[in-house]
């Protein structure tokens, strides 16, 4: 398959690459999702949500597993117990904005909406003193805690590829990396990448480009046979011993976010112990 590879730089502290995450669990992959990758790309082009990616959906993906990285599980508790009342919690909570106006009715006989509960600093019945800190709380609308738990991985590197026959918008690619116009992070905002994104761009297959190109270092090859790695590749749906995987991204419009099925084989790779660093796009 001829064009040309442009390989990413994805390594970091902490990475989270979610494919089923829901509400209170967020799962990780142990590898860089297609649609994540993407949508990198188009953060740093400076695309909305809103706008079509389909000429970066149509580049191949492939992705290298160099460091496969340690799974870790953070376990969050948010909210529980009694909370001093603010003028904003009479907006974004209806439990609060309903009492308050349940009791200014009684009192003068209107009726208030939210708009013009804002201007009002009030509270419902119940009212109680923390004996610990003194504080006004509401008894009767204490929260209940919200136990999240979330899952990275830790110390993670991998190197992805995007093959695409169009040199060109590789090339508007990985300047955009470097120079992004949006915040760039590794599947989650607390996930900000370190170092260099973009690699150069390399004539050939992704197969070519991950034996040619090593990603850091302290990476040396094992000996002179060569150090081998896991890869997953894209192919043409049908590819013999190819699994299936949902993360072809459609659409990154909020409240449509679609993805379709995508095909892809794993390999192992031997990075030659003639490999290079690669060079950065200045």
């Amino acid at each position: 398959m001829s064009g040309h590879v442009l390989l990413v730089r994805l390594a970091a502290p902490l990475q989270a690459w979610g494919v089923a995450s829901r509400f209170s669990h967020r799962d990780t992959h142990p590898r860089p999702t297609k649609s994540a990758v993407i949508g990198l790309c188009a953060a740093a082009l400076g695309r909305n949500r809103t706008e079509p990616v389909d000429d970066l959906a149509a580049l191949t993906f492939g992705v290298r597993a160099d460091h496969p990285g340690t799974p870790v599980r953070d376990y969050h508790t948010v909210g529980a117990g009694h909370f001093p009342l603010r003028p904003r919690d009479l907006i974004t909570d209806h439990r609060r904005a309903a009492a308050l106006a349940k009791s200014m009715e009684s009192a003068e006989g209107a009726e208030f909406g939210h708009h013009e509960l804002a201007r009002w600093y009030g509270a419902p019945k119940k009212i109680t003193q923390d004996p610990v800190s003194g504080t006004l709380v509401s008894a009767e609308l204490a929260r209940s805690a919200m136990i999240t738990e979330r899952w990275y991985l830790s110390d993670a590197a991998f190197v992805a590829a995007l093959h695409h026959p169009d040199r060109a918008l590789l090339e508007d690619v990985a300047y955009a990396l470097e120079h992004p116009k949006r915040l760039l992070w590794l599947g989650r905002k607390s996930c900000p990448p370190s170092g260099t994104l973009a690699a150069e761009i390399l004539p050939g297959t992704i197969t070519e480009a991950f034996t040619a190109k090593r990603l850091l270092p302290d990476l040396p090859a094992n000996d002179s046979a060569g150090r081998r790695t896991s890869a997953w590749i894209q192919v043409p749906s049908g590819t013999r011993g190819a699994l299936q995987i949902n993360d072809q991204p459609v659409s990154f419009a909020p409240g449509r976010r679609t993805h379709a099925t995508r095909w892809e084989t794993r390999t192992r790779i031997t990075i030659a112990p003639t490999a290079t660093e690669w060079d950065i796009i200045p």
